[in-house]
């Protein structure tokens, strides 16, 4: 098959084995790229730890200068990069998917993956998340963009390359081609679920080959409880719910109240927060879940309390003054603690409720999850997925939908996402017309048998059309002020003086374009038509008229 072929087959809304190979192409490049960043963050942090995330084995003085030196070590990179490409993470990602079909600035992709390694490598309480989306959605949109593929196609790679992203992270395969679909797309359509499962399946297999089979979450059991503790799961739900909406809230009021100062200011803040509450708790530093477990398992609720007040105030801080990486890590952490925290009560109508500490806290994550990411799916696999245990849907389910109930219609919070995307003015939302049109790019759906005059008398053109008058033609006009595409019809306005033809000025768009573009050169007149070009605006390979157009939207679909 050539290029051209395969680009042809690619701007169609369908499955197909060119498809799928985009989604193994993009999945394996997105997963190479997550792997090595998992190597960087561990080969960092065992330069100056006995073993990763043993923030506890440093001096006090160590951890309170460390988290200060990794924030000049950001902004260092920051400015060799430009201080412009600092917009990174997840809702940076959910931007780009829906203005730039996914496409990522190569600067910013180099901003996350060293700025993340510091991050993550350092203590800031921040995921591996949000970096995992952002370099996954780059290392595969790479492809496309380098093989001109058509933008709607490009969309589905990005797509594919943040589940292999996630799958490669944490070795979840079915909870990362949920999240892309609940969070990042919003949308379930067939022919983008095949590509993104396999994208998926490559970044699992390839994360198991590197760093084995094991789950985040395996050494946590899920113990089976009475079925009267059902009816206090909805209460955990509850409080879950309100302190997602604190959690958010706090964290847009900090975004809000420290935009004034430049990110210079503001991450060498972060990094000395972070320090000093380090000096003091080492156990509140970074995000990961052996640390959280090995805290809930001590049984000290004061311990437990402060722990889980100080990781809040460490991801507000992080998050919120710009330091890279991902929320929902910390997410996580604090839902442990929190649901380790909500079994205590059980203690005093149970013998032993201990049992119950490692369930607890395995709900706890996917309700705080569901409230502040407004992902309920995507929460429920998510943990069930990191913890190995299927036995905890329906528990899970008794604790997430109170969660986002609360959360969403009596508290009014928002996604997290969207509240961020918001506070950047980065457009997130586009008309139900334009989002069903930029599905279906211009190569399947244009003329691409058509006539073309240059300069030509309208004699010669009259004669023609007459004798095929629905044949697309088109006139080409050189002048001093550059070359003039118009679509050449005739004249059916009836009126006295007009001439047989009419010429219709005609705009372009790319051969990678798609119909969102066409729609929106065309749909002010409801008329006239415009050309595709290829690798330079005289390459013309077809054309698109408003009627061609208007069929496409009104046809049947299932």
């Amino acid at each position: 098959m050539t290029l051209a072929a395969f680009r042809k087959e690619l701007a169609y809304p369908r499955t197909s084995i060119q498809l799928c190979f985009l989604g193994l192409v993009g999945g394996i490049s997105a997963a190479t790229l997550i792997i090595l960043f998992r190597l960087c963050i561990e080969w960092l942090q065992l330069q100056y730890l006995p073993e990763l995330d043993k923030f506890s084995a440093l001096s006090a003085t160590h951890r309170l200068l460390l988290p200060v030196i990794a924030a000049c070590a950001i902004i260092f990179i920051a400015y060799i990069t430009g201080f412009k490409h600092y917009r990174m993470g997840i809702p940076f990602v959910i931007h780009r998917i829906k203005f730039y079909f996914g496409q990522i600035p190569a600067m910013t992709t180099v901003n996350q993956f060293v700025g993340g390694t510091i991050a993550l490598a350092s203590g800031f309480s921040v995921g591996r998340e949000g970096p995992s989306v952002h370099l996954g959605a780059a290392g595969s949109s790479f492809f496309g963009q380098w093989l001109k593929l058509p933008y709607n196609s490009i969309r589905i790679l990005s797509a594919c390359g943040i589940a292999a992203g996630i799958s490669a992270s944490f070795n979840t395969p079915f909870a990362a081609v949920i999240f892309v679909m609940e969070v990042v797309l919003r949308e379930y359509k067939i022919h983008i679920f095949i590509p993104i499962m396999l994208a998926a399946a490559c970044g699992s297999v390839m994360t198991r080959l590197v760093f084995g089979s094991t789950h985040e979450l395996s050494f946590i059991q899920f113990n089976e409880f009475s079925h009267w503790i059902y009816l206090y799961l909805i209460l955990c739900g509850i409080a879950l719910g309100g302190l997602a909406s604190f959690f958010n809230n706090s964290l847009m009021h900090l975004m809000q109240g420290f935009k004034r100062f430049n990110m210079i200011k503001r991450l060498l803040m972060a990094g000395a927060i972070t320090g000093v509450v380090g000096f003091y708790l080492p156990e509140a530093m970074g995000a990961h879940f052996n640390s959280a477990d090995a805290l809930i398992s001590t049984q000290n609720t004061s311990l437990l309390v402060a722990i889980l007040v100080a990781k809040l105030i460490l991801t507000i801080i992080a998050i919120g003054l710009g330091v890279p990486g991902g929320i929902m890590g910390p997410v996580f952490v604090i839902g442990m603690l929190s649901g380790a925290l909500l079994a205590s009560p059980l203690a005093l109508f149970m013998a032993d409720s201990s049992e119950l500490t490692g369930s607890f806290s395995l709900l706890g994550m996917a309700g705080l999850m569901a409230a502040v990411v407004h992902a309920p799916l995507a929460a429920l696999s998510a943990v069930m997925e990191l913890s190995f245990s299927p036995e905890l849907i329906l528990p899970a389910i008794l604790v997430i939908v109170p969660a986002y109930v609360t959360s969403t219609q009596y508290l009014g919070n928002s996604s997290i996402f969207i509240r961020q995307l918001d506070f950047q003015k980065l457009p997130y939302t586009t008309s139900p017309v334009l989002d069903s049109l930029q599905k279906t790019g211009v190569l399947a759906v244009m003329e691409s048998n058509f006539t073309l005059f240059s300069d030509a008398k309208p004699a010669q053109i009259l004669a023609f059309l007459q004798d095929a008058p629905t044949h697309p033609v088109l006139h080409r006009s050189d002048s001093a002020d550059g070359i003039q595409y118009s679509q050449v019809q005739f004249d059916v306005s009836l009126r006295k003086d007009s001439e047989p033809l009419s010429y219709s000025e005609m705009g372009g768009v790319s051969s990678q374009a798609t119909l969102a573009e066409v729609y929106e050169l065309l749909q002010a007149r409801r008329d006239g038509a415009v050309y595709v070009f290829g690798e330079t605006n005289e390459d013309i390979v077809g054309v698109i008229t408003w009627h061609k157009l208007r069929n496409y939207l009104h046809q049947a679909s299932y």
